[in-house]
């Protein structure tokens, strides 16, 4: 099942993003078989990360909360919040 999950940073939280990043980043290689999308939202000129948006695909909403409380940005606390909802892929045409 697809899920959204959208993580605005908390205002003036770009060091935590930086220095927990690499961290973040080997987290995600051990799910990326249910990585659809996953990347991180940009301000408004394009030059710093400010949330992070993913598109997973898990068995179901308690998979999706246990995999957001195991990222390194959760347990950094660089997240103002984290909104989870189901999905549905509707365009590209998926079969």
């Amino acid at each position: 099942m697809l899920f959204f999950i959208y993580s605005p940073d908390k205002a003036d939280h770009w060091n935590v993003r930086q220095e927990t990043r690499p961290d973040h980043i080997e987290f995600l290689k051990k799910y990326w078989g249910n990585l659809v999308y996953a990347g991180p939202t940009l301000s408004d000129d394009g030059e710093i990360m400010d949330g992070s948006v993913l598109i997973v695909d898990f068995p179901d909403k308690a998979a999706v909360e246990a995999f957001v409380n195991e990222d390194p940005y959760k347990k950094a606390d660089l997240f103002e919040s984290t909104t989870i909802k189901s999905f549905k892929q509707v365009a590209p045409a998926v079969e």
